[in-house]
């Protein structure tokens, strides 16, 4: 016939024909979970290896052990080999043992396991690496390789993977800790991790689509939002005034129209401030040499105006001074200052420009030395304190005396070392 089923009552059902039957419903491996000892091989006493209880299917046939067993593996040569312990199935016998399947001498290669159909059966339960005279097997030279068989969803290393898997097969590999399945050809990972640079046919963008947001849902709103600007018609603006008192300000004299050609003196006098010739009253702080000439005997004073007009002389006794104390004034900034040569702009009392004039620019002196920088009455730069220029170049000085200072005492070392 070419059509056979079994199992049915009143009939003869076959070896072969249950171990068929149990193989589509468990593959061969050990009962058990992937961590528990069932059947773990491990180094015992010498040349010989323990294999703890356990509970396997070997080709649709069951094995139970129920004590320890100990399995001599064969001596040592002088090359190394690899040797394998099997659970060996034999139909011919009705049986399935324990035994140590020995390598081939100097080679790594482990033995083959056979595996018929209907003949002799192994499972490999662990590799025994024998090197070359040695008298005892250690822990190191185990390696467990049993498969194991909970259900038909199998646990598995990567080495003990089902020999002849079907298309389709589903097991947990315990090497890679991943669920893994058999597409055909190879063993592929059922749930691969994908990163967004692996990701095929994604777009280059994501254009928003049309969508509103409540404003309890954005975040990082500012508080306060500044009026942008804008203008509004006059006619627009409510609660404005009727008239607009002008406030404080000043004009420049060029932009005075309508202003008279000549401005006659109004009465006035001069006697609060001078008494006779050309001198300032002293009593007004200063003194004022009545000639151009400074020089001869006689006390003599440099002589200032101040912003608010007054005259007062430039005094540098400690007698007029408190607070005295030390200032910080860096050389480089004084080496910063650049003399320039420039011209004059011209004005109405004098409508030809100077030419030629040389000196420094206040504006850049205020970058390096605001010290000797004065300002007008609106607060702008206005004019420099040139005489406390040569103040400022004592530091200069100072640190060039000091540098000369240690050059020569350099110098005089050399020659005493020459």
């Amino acid at each position: 016939m070419a059509i056979t089923s079994f199992p049915f009552d009143s009939q003869a059902v076959t070896e072969s024909q249950y171990s068929a039957l149990f193989r589509e419903f468990q593959d061969s491996g050990v009962v058990a979970a992937y961590d528990t000892p069932g059947f773990l091989v491990s180094a015992g006493n010498g040349m010989a290896v323990n294999v703890q209880p356990g509970l396997a299917i070997l080709r649709g046939h069951m094995v139970q052990s129920t004590a320890t067993e100990i399995l001599t593996v064969p001596a040592a040569g002088t090359n190394t080999r690899v040797d394998r312990v099997v659970l060996r199935l034999d139909p011919a016998s009705n049986s399935i043992t324990l035994a140590v399947k020995a390598g081939s001498a100097g080679s790594s290669t482990l033995p083959a396991l056979s595996q018929t159909d209907t003949g002799i059966y192994e499972m490999a339960l662990a590799s025994v690496t024998v090197a070359a005279n040695v008298t005892t097997i250690t822990s190191a030279d185990v390696s467990a390789t049993r498969p194991v068989v909970g259900n038909r969803v199998g646990v598995w290393a990567t080495a003990t993977r089902p020999p002849s898997p079907r298309k389709g097969q589903l097991g947990f590999n315990n090497t890679l800790a991943r669920w893994e399945w058999w597409d055909g050809s190879t063993w592929t990972d059922l749930a691969p991790t994908i990163s967004w640079a692996s990701l095929t046919g994604k777009p280059a963008s994501f254009p928003p689509a049309a969508h509103a947001h409540k404003w309890d849902e954005i975040n990082e709103k500012p508080s306060v939002f500044p009026v942008a600007e804008h203008r509004h018609h006059w006619d627009n603006v409510y609660a404005k005034p009727d008239t607009f008192p002008p406030s404080s300000h000043s004009h420049w004299w060029d932009q005075i129209s309508g202003k008279p050609g000549s401005f006659p003196p109004s009465g006035h006098s001069h006697g609060e401030y001078l008494t006779s010739g050309s001198t300032i009253s002293w009593a007004n702080g200063s003194k004022m040499p009545h000639n151009n000439s400074a020089s001869g005997s006689g006390t003599w004073y440099a002589v200032w105006v101040e912003g608010d007009g007054t005259f007062c002389r430039n005094t540098s006794s400690i007698r007029y001074k408190e607070h005295v104390r030390d200032i910080e004034i860096d050389p480089a900034a004084v080496l910063a200052l650049r003399p320039r040569l420039y011209d004059r702009k011209p004005t109405k009392d004098k409508p030809q420009s100077r030419k030629d004039e040389y000196g420094l620019i206040a504006e850049e002196v205020a970058e390096t030395l605001p010290e000797i920088v004065t300002y007008d009455e609106e607060g702008r730069i206005d004019a420099l304190r040139y005489d406390l220029l040569g103040v400022a170049l004592l530091p200069v000085v100072q640190d060039q005396a000091k540098r000369i200072e240690r050059l020569e005492a350099l110098v005089e070392e050399l020659v005493r070392d020459a």
